[in-house]
């Protein structure tokens, strides 16, 4: 009977370390290979539906949207200072993005009354046009949970870009695990669609 203990015990134990790694490698970006991670939707594919609000309860959607260029930024949020702080503040105040034609919107899985501490610390993010996706189903859709930028592999996005055409098509995915400002790489292909 000890023999039959002392080896479910040890079973038990190797069960823990070999899950314990593979827990550990799953949240390590490295482990994930040259190509990593990737969005569930493709270029080409109609864009999953979403409806999120904003902090003001002003609600936007895929119906809401149609006949604009779309941009959703998915970010990790007010846990991303400053880089995602930076880049949300960058997209509101570059003008190709808030045109007739053209709309930009930084998509969080954080409730929207955790945003007021972050505006008093940076004012300009006041301008952002942040949705809040708090049951993280709309960052789950597009697959941006699992991108090779997210350092919470599984958990939160990481720092990825949707480009969505007038018709409601995905046109363009860009991933970016160095977290810069981007606009113009992200601009030239929202001009690719006009």
């Amino acid at each position: 009977m000890k023999n039959k203990s002392t080896l479910f015990v040890g079973i038990a134990i190797g069960a823990l370390v070999v899950g314990g790694f593979y827990l550990m490698s799953l949240s390590n970006p490295a482990s994930r290979g040259a190509t990593g991670g990737s969005a569930s939707v493709k270029a080409g594919d109609p864009a999953p539906q979403f409806s999120l609000q904003d902090r003001n309860g002003v609600t936007y959607s895929n119906e809401s949207l149609k006949g604009k260029n779309v941009v959703l930024f998915f970010n990790e949020g007010i846990m991303c200072y400053p880089a995602c702080w930076n880049q949300m503040v960058s997209l509101a105040q570059d003008a190709r993005f808030n045109t007739t034609d053209t709309a930009a919107f930084s998509v969080v899985v954080d409730p929207s009354s955790s945003w007021q501490g972050a505006i008093q610390k940076m004012p300009e993010l006041g301008y952002a046009k942040v949705l809040f996706d708090t049951d993280k189903s709309v960052s789950r859709n597009y697959g941006m949970l699992t991108m090779n930028s997210s350092m919470h592999f599984g958990s939160l996005p990481g720092h990825s870009f949707v480009v969505i055409d007038k018709q409601g098509t995905v046109r363009y995915i860009f991933d970016d695990p160095n977290m810069a400002i981007d606009n113009d790489r992200v601009f030239a292909e929202v001009q690719k669609l006009n």
